[in-house]
């Protein structure tokens, strides 16, 4: 049964007992400008306060999230976010600070931006962050117009950036958007960077080259430094993608492997919250020589105060309004003050523990896109159960039935009905074991009961959707109408 709007439950002149009717004070809204006047009231539902409590209640029970259950999200990372980081992000001290009050009465915040970017610094081998890109993506942009700006100070303008079919999708875009020609580098069968086919993109106009470590296939990049030798001895810079830094952080850093630029995504990695298109934040750290193309503003710290370094003639500019999402800032540095590096060494441990369980759990049933051992993901390939006429659409959406949140499905793609599968270090045993139970639940039900997959989610209050529609006619707005004529023309 479809759930009622809270329109179709409203009855006209209905409301809270205990507020009063809606006064008009005469004269007041003669003041505003025809402009600005509406030509009729608005359309709001005519509820109680209860029947509003209780319809956003019981719609919000039915979201999924990381605080409800197992959200194996490959790629995404969708790990719990430990509730003392989203305490600190409450307090007012920090919550109420606007972003434009004085620099010395802003001496707490830039403390923490400036230490935030010292300890990322740190684990990555970088010289330099600046905290200002919102998003992984903005960071992406932000590394690409440093490298452009790089090479366009040394004389020697380059437009040419290569993107190994292993990268994340938002690399090659990003390239594009920075005005660079995008060159695709093809993996070897070991799923990595084939060196020989690398060799044969680089030239002189080469800028970079912008991998994803390890790659989206959950492999680490075995000849990663000898990738980084060829680009820098073609004359480019390597750029690194570290949103898979889950996997890595305490143990590895990108700056010692030969690379130039990271950006990270503090929302994944250092578990602040994140979905529905943010908040989010890419943090992005160069090496010294690109240290003076950063964006401004950066954070100094002087002899008695912090303040902002603006006065830096190569900088890109500004990417953000302000110093960056100051308080997703905020909940990662309490993640990192709290863990310190043996505890982060833990979290890329038990990333890598965990997939590597569900990943030999799952390969009697499944097909692993390549043997050996994976690191904070894996992606299995459905190719055999798409024999028996099951797809993995059809186990993504029988994973909703049985009580989990489905993993990526279709990316990479370069591997045939993918299931990309990331457990994270946050979930016990019990946890993944009841997953790959599900999971090898679907393998038997492909065999015996395909249709029963066809027809999945059955336990959802909507079933399965047409996504192709809904894609192309996208429609998320809904509309009363009272007239019928009016309606029918809607």
């Amino acid at each position: 049964m479809t759930a009622q709007t809270i329109f179709e439950k409203g009855r006209p002149g209905r409301q809270t007992s205990y507020l009063p009717d809606r006064e008009w004070r005469p004269g007041l809204f003669d003041r505003l400008p025809m402009e600005a006047r509406r030509r009729r009231l608005p359309l709001l539902p005519e509820v109680t306060e209860g029947e509003v409590v209780r319809h956003y209640t019981n719609l919000a029970r039915k979201n999924w999230g990381v605080d409800v259950g197992f959200y194996p999200l490959g790629s995404c990372t969708m790990k719990y976010n430990p509730r003392i980081a989203e305490q600190v992000a409450s307090w007012p001290e920090f919550s109420a600070a606007h972003p434009l009050r004085p620099i010395r009465a802003a001496q707490g915040w830039l403390r923490v931006m400036y230490e935030t970017e010292r300890i990322l610094s740190r684990l990555c081998g970088m010289a330099r962050f600046t905290l200002q890109p919102a998003a992984g993506a903005q960071g992406e942009l932000c590394g690409m117009l440093m490298i452009r700006r790089y090479h366009a100070d040394r004389g020697r303008p380059r437009n040419t950036v290569i993107v190994p079919d292993s990268a994340h999708g938002t690399n090659p875009a990003t390239a594009s958007l920075a005005g660079f020609n995008v060159l695709t580098c093809p993996s070897s069968e070991r799923g990595l960077v084939d060196v020989v086919a690398l060799r044969r993109l680089l030239n002189d106009d080469v800028a970079a080259i912008m991998l994803t470590n390890p790659n989206t296939l959950g492999l680490f990049e075995r000849d990663i430094q000898e990738v980084c030798r060829l680009v820098h001895e073609a004359g480019g810079l390597a750029y690194y993608d570290g949103a898979n830094f889950n996997a890595l952080v305490g143990r590895f850093r990108p700056g010692d492997m030969g690379f130039d630029v990271v950006h990270l995504n503090l929302h994944k990695t250092f578990a602040a919250p994140h979905g529905g298109g943010g908040p989010g934040s890419g943090p992005v750290g160069v090496v010294e020589k690109l240290e003076p193309f950063l964006p401004v503003p950066l954070v100094r710290k002087g002899r008695e105060e912090f303040d902002f370094e603006e006065d830096r003639p190569k900088s890109i500019g500004r990417l953000n309004g302000f110093a960056g999402n100051a308080l997703v800032v905020l909940r990662a540095y309490v993640y990192l003050r709290l863990l310190g590096t043996a505890g982060l060494r833990g979290v890329s441990g038990g990333a890598v523990l965990a997939a590597n369980y569900l990943k030999h759990r799952l390969a009697q049933s499944y097909d692993p896109s390549h043997p050996g051992s994976c690191m904070h993901e894996f992606v299995l390939s459905a190719a055999r159960q798409k024999a028996q006429d099951v797809r993995a659409l059809d186990i993504a959406k029988r994973l909703i039935d049985l009580g989990f949140h489905p993993p990526t499905v279709y990316f990479p793609l370069t591997v045939p009905e993918a299931l990309m599968i990331e457990p994270t270090e946050t979930e016990p045993l019990e946890t993944l074991d009841a997953f790959a139970d599900a999971m090898l639940q679907i393998a038997r039900e492909a065999q015996q009961q395909p249709d029963l997959l066809h027809a999945a989610p059955h336990t959802t209050p909507v079933g399965r959707l047409d996504e192709v529609a809904a894609a192309k006619t996208l429609d998320v707005r809904w509309q009363q109408h009272s007239d019928p004529e009016e309606a029918a023309r809607a």
